[in-house]
């Protein structure tokens, strides 16, 4: 039996305690302590590996890792600043922003650190009231996992609530699958078919955590759906693919491959509808993780165990995103029509050197300190 055909609970043992080291490790070189802030990525350079910028957002994702980690290994990212206190910065910052997403993502941070101010980022989500305005399927599967997650009592179900309504709402169940915006108007029209790996897995966590919250059978029930469309569409050799038509529940276009995808955003959310539901999709996180070990495309792994980090994504050699604007424009006119021959033209064999703080803090929040208690 091959590699690529045996893949045993012992295999995943080994992978996920390589992943939590190499996520530990990338954590502590992307955290700017003058910032109290993590950079937005580390980029191979021809002078190593170098951090560039700042995002609150990331910060809040690594943040929300690092919540269910032990104190050791939050010392060992932040150095001599504490959770709470990255935590109530990002708290101070929005307070005075108008990005959902950072809003949302501090919510969830916060209660999940049961912050002292957790109150106070609950405060700023429901003032920016989501539900009123026009943002995509990811930013408000987060605004809902924020306030339905285990942490702070601090919270609003009432919000939730039609927060989840809107969610459960955009849900096409003819395809399974859910749109990149839940409103109808689009300022692209070319691309409103189009939804992305994302747009699947962050509201299969949201309504599986808010299944749990309150018992909401329509919840688990879309979540579901999703799911196995989502576990459907998976490729041969594990690959997590990347655009789909909403339209049909067919695959768009299927490069990038993202580590992130493969090693925390669809074990993460398979582990949330799982934990709300029962059901075990063991076998395709295990593929999941399988490719990230030996991805067929390229000759080696986006783990690199020398430079102690993982990369971003396997992705096609064109100039930046032309496929997928391409497959996006044709399949438009007609639900059945693809450009043909675009794997001898761009090639999917190259690799992304860069790393992003959000991805290590999926992994420590997919992968726990006790994971070995999910079902794989």
């Amino acid at each position: 039996m091959n590699q690529r055909s045996h893949y045993n609970n012992s295999d995943v043992s080994e992978a996920v305690r390589r992943l939590r080291t190499l996520a530990v490790c990338s954590l502590a070189r992307m955290y700017l302590p003058q910032e109290k802030l993590f950079a937005f990525r580390l980029k191979r350079t021809s002078r190593g590996e170098l951090t560039e910028g700042i995002s609150r957002r990331y910060t809040a994702t690594a943040l929300i890792g690092l919540a269910s980690e032990d104190e050791h290994i939050a010392a060992e990212v932040l150095g001599r600043h504490s959770r709470e206190d990255v935590c109530g910065r990002l708290i101070a910052d929005c307070e005075k922003s108008q990005e959902l997403g950072e809003i949302a993502l501090t919510t969830w941070a916060a209660r999940m650190l049961q912050h002292t101010h957790a109150h106070k980022a609950v405060d700023t989500l429901r003032l920016i009231d989501p539900t009123k305005g026009i943002y995509p399927t990811v930013e408000l599967s987060w605004a809902l996992t924020a306030l339905v997650v285990n942490g702070s009592k601090a919270t609003d179900m009432v919000h939730a609530k039609r927060i989840a309504d809107v969610l459960m709402g955009s849900f096409k169940p003819e395809s399974g699958l859910f749109p990149h915006n839940p409103s109808r108007k689009s300022l692209f029209l070319l691309r409103d078919h189009v939804c992305c790996f994302a747009d699947l897995v962050y509201p299969i966590q949201a309504l599986s955590y808010y299944h749990l919250a309150t018992g909401d059978s329509q919840a688990a029930k879309i979540a579901c759906s999703c799911a196995e469309r989502m576990c459907q569409l998976q490729g041969l050799q594990g690959q997590w693919w990347w655009h789909f038509d909403v339209r049909t529940g067919r695959v768009l276009e299927r490069f990038p491959v993202y580590s992130v995808h493969q090693d925390s955003m669809a074990p993460m959310a398979l582990f949330a509808l799982f934990q709300a539901t029962g059901r075990d999709y063991s076998e395709s996180i295990k593929k999941s993780l399988r490719w990230l070990t030996n991805p067929p495309e390229i000759p080696q792994s986006l783990i690199d165990m020398e430079r102690n980090v993982i990369w971003r994504k396997v992705t096609r050699r064109e100039p930046r995103r032309l496929v997928r604007g391409l497959q996006a424009t044709v399949s438009r006119l007609h639900p059945s029509f693809r450009l043909p021959g675009l794997n001898m033209i761009f090639p999917p064999v190259s690799i992304d050197y860069e790393s992003r703080p959000y991805h290590m803090g999926w992994i420590l929040h997919a992968w726990p300190g006790d994971f070995r208690k999910k079902s794989v």
